[in-house]
């Protein structure tokens, strides 16, 4: 009994130290942006039309969708929005229009 608690406490222990490694690594495809608020945004078009972006946020990845915008590209899914124009862009939750970052921009 005691060396299956041995074994379990090792293995949570094991799964924290999981929990604090960077993140693997970024293909050379994706545009890395860091915003205001320190968020990082990973995104990617999908292909040459820009009618859709890969957008990855920690672990979550979205696939957003072109919307008409008055100015720069919007892309969302209905539940996240990408706004871009220019070299720097903000992203928000649709349902909730709250901020994740905005002013986010190559490093």
């Amino acid at each position: 009994m005691k060396a299956l608690m041995a074994v379990l406490a090792l293995s949570a222990l094991g799964g924290c130290s999981m929990l604090e490694s960077p993140p693997p690594a970024v293909a050379d495809d994706w545009t890395r942006w860091v915003c205001d608020s320190q968020t990082e945004v990973l995104w990617r078009y999908t292909d040459a039309s820009r009618e859709a972006v890969d957008v990855r946020l920690g672990s979550r990845g979205y696939h957003l969708l072109a919307e008409p915008s008055g100015s720069g590209a919007l892309y969302s899914d209905g539940v996240l929005a990408f706004h871009t124009q220019g070299e720097e862009g903000l992203v928000y939750w649709v349902a909730t229009d709250d901020l994740i970052g905005r002013g986010c921009k190559a490093p």
